[in-house]
């Protein structure tokens, strides 16, 4: 910016901005601004020594309430579920403690193990945590960072990132939650010689903030803050060291944990020498992981000292295909509603059949990446409906299993044979009565597929809702049904189109046919 005489008087901060901003546009360009920090007013009570008085968290839930509320999101990990309720209980009711001045010296921080493979919900069960107990949620992959002077982040812009998810708010941000996927790739293996940058040095840094510190807010890397510091020390004479304490954050690291199944076998091998020595090679993978103890996890590559720091241990199972079609059909937060929201935005109404989506869950179990296999077998499914149907005359279509399968050739069905998308969707109505008969009244009435057609085909022809025309045949066979329940136990009941010729007399012979002899009963 020029040489400066020793007489010439120092310029303001304002010039001094306007040179800085000046410079970073001429050396990045666009990519980077530079812009002074504005006074940020004080939004918490003070103390006479200048320091921000605590405030007493609020915080009252029970383990059983944190299971409940993700029951409604995440599908099946019941043990994970229950052991995160109570060490988020434990956690934040020891805050609440230690805010109101207790001192519990014997309390160990619930610091928390995730181990699962990809895609079973680690990342959405403590985001869901952190949005139920109200705090702000950061999370990373442990492989971004190195030991703080070399290539790398720096493990305490976690802690700096939790204070922007708060909006600077710092007395928010010190009860909040950090995450860290992929723990297990910095472990150090015991054949590293010398600096290990991105493993034990990683660890060492970790564990610091998983035990109590204090990071300053403003990072030394970080050149715009030290600008800042710069501009502060030249109006104030000094300048504030803010710092945020990471005693009450709470710290929840996970990894699939591949490499550590071998490790596990070996000690078990060795303790069930002879009898019982086969066991290490029965037991699946998570039910081996849960058999982990600290010191495989020693051998494994980390350091005793930042193990023992994680004392709540939790292992998730991978999903099958019943896991991933209840996570479609059951769970709050399934790609279905962000389709039925996509396709609604246009005004289009889309369905998801019980058989589409059990197809979507097959080709998802193949993807083997979990849940997230769901929204890569529905995208490629449905990519080319989002562009064709939103400029066509289409306003409602059901997803099939034919549709998954072989979407080009449904969507020129749907485009070109208005028809046919309107018989699969007076299908798909009929299917939905016989859910909502089972839901109501907990008996599973079943229409073959010809019968589910006689249905469409009447219901076309009497110029009546499908919906309407079914409670119209079936009026009666809540009670007629009941009946046979109580009479030979029989709970699903298989309706043929003969059925519809007569659905009342059908439906008596049936509860006749129930008081003549024991078992399953059925109309002659």
């Amino acid at each position: 910016m020029g040489d400066m005489s020793a007489d010439q008087p120092l310029p303001s901060p304002d010039e001094i901005q306007k040179k800085l901003s000046e410079f970073m546009k001429q050396e990045f360009g666009d990519r980077v601004v530079f812009a002074a920090q504005p006074e940020r007013a004080e939004t918490t009570p003070t103390g006479e020594d200048g320091k921000r008085e605590g405030i007493e968290f609020d915080f009252h839930l029970k383990p059983k309430d944190v299971k409940a509320h993700l029951d409604r999101f995440v599908i099946r990990q019941e043990d994970a579920k229950k052991a995160l309720a109570i060490a988020v209980c434990d956690h934040y009711n020891h805050v609440k403690a230690a805010e109101r001045g207790e001192e519990l010296r014997d309390y160990v921080k619930q610091n928390v193990l995730l181990i699962g493979p990809t895609g079973v919900g680690k990342t959405y069960l403590i985001k869901t945590i952190a949005d139920l107990v109200g705090v702000p949620f950061v999370k990373a992959d442990a492989t971004k960072f190195s030991e703080t002077g070399y290539v790398g982040g720096d493990v305490e812009d976690l802690v700096r990132e939790l204070v922007q998810r708060a909006e600077g708010d710092v007395n928010l941000a010190k009860y909040g939650i950090v995450y860290l996927d992929e723990i297990d790739k910095i472990a150090t293996p015991a054949n590293i010689i010398g600096r290990d940058v991105s493993g034990r040095g990683v660890q060492t840094n970790l564990l610091k903030l998983m035990e109590e510190t204090e990071v300053p807010l403003r990072s030394p890397t970080d050149i715009q803050a030290q600008l800042q510091a710069a501009f502060e020390y030249q109006r104030r004479g000094k300048v504030k060291r803010e710092t945020i304490n990471t005693q009450h954050i709470l710290f929840i690291v996970s990894g699939a944990f591949d490499q550590m199944l071998d490790i596990i076998r070996r000690r078990i091998r060795q303790a069930h020498i002879g009898f019982g020595g086969h066991l290490a090679e029965s037991v699946g993978e998570a039910e081996l992981h849960r058999r982990g103890q600290t010191e495989d996890f020693v051998k494994f590559g980390f350091e005793p000292e930042f193990i023992g720091r994680l004392p709540v241990r939790v292992v998730l199972d991978k999903l099958s295909v019943d896991d991933l079609y209840n996570i479609l059909k059951q769970s709050e937060g399934s790609v279905v509603r962000q389709y039925e929201s996509s396709f609604s935005a246009f005004g289009i109404d889309v369905i998801f059949s019980d058989e589409g989506l059990r197809a979507v869950a097959e080709l998802a179990a193949l993807e083997n990446t979990g849940a997230r296999g769901l929204l890569t077998v529905c995208e490629r499914a449905l990519r080319e409906f989002k562009f064709e149907l939103p400029s066509s005359t289409v306003r409602q279509f059901v997803v099939t299993r034919t549709l998954i399968e072989n979407p080009g050739a449904e969507l020129q069905r749907i485009l070109h044979e208005p028809a046919y998308e309107h018989r699969e969707l007076m299908r798909q109505l009929v299917h939905d009565f016989e859910r909502k008969f089972a839901e109501k009244h907990h008996l599973h009435m079943r229409l073959e597929p010809d019968a589910v057609e006689e249905i469409v085909e009447r219901a076309q022809h009497a110029n009546k809702s499908v919906t309407d025309f079914c409670r119209e045949l079936f009026k009666d066979y809540q009670f007629g049904l009941n009946l046979i329940k109580t009479n030979s136990g029989q709970t699903e009941f298989v309706i043929p189109k003969s059925a519809l010729a007569d659905p009342d007399k059908f439906l008596s012979d049936w509860v006749v046919s129930s008081y003549r002899k024991d078992g399953a009963s059925s109309p002659t």
